[in-house]
């Protein structure tokens, strides 16, 4: 259950999965279209490399239809039990609800499947590098 914990604070915090303190993508507003997809090529804080091979985040991709389909499941019984729209309302909803959650799904996507890879060790937190 603590590794649940760790991966959703470094996914929906924009942080190292390896130390929690350095950020993955150099911007942290999802929502600055011009820059939403520029990540760090390594930790600013532990030095965790985050540009793996060629291809690494394809599996990124997954992880998104995972968060979707979590996200449609949440949408979904929320609008059955309690708001009770029709089909196509509930849909225009989900799918203009997709295109505005985009940005941040490819950046939580990225940062989970990269922890999939890269554990969390706490004795990495100090950070040394960056300066506070």
């Amino acid at each position: 259950m603590k590794r649940i914990w760790e991966v959703l604070y470094s996914s929906f915090g924009n942080k190292c999965p390896r130390c929690h303190n350095g950020e993955v993508f150099k911007y942290n507003n999802p929502y600055n279209l011009k820059h939403f997809d520029e990540m760090n090529t390594e930790c600013p804080c532990c030095g965790e490399i985050f540009e793996r091979e060629t291809g690494f985040y394809y599996g990124a991709m997954y992880v998104s239809y995972a968060w979707m389909a979590g996200w449609f499941i949440v949408t979904y019984t929320f609008n059955s039990m309690f708001i009770g729209a029709d089909l196509l309302n509930y849909l225009l909803f989900f799918f203009i609800s997709i295109l505005i959650l985009s940005p941040m799904t490819f950046r939580v996507s990225r940062i989970t499947w990269l922890n999939f890879f890269v554990k969390y060790k706490p004795d990495k937190a100090n950070c040394k590098k960056m300066a506070h």
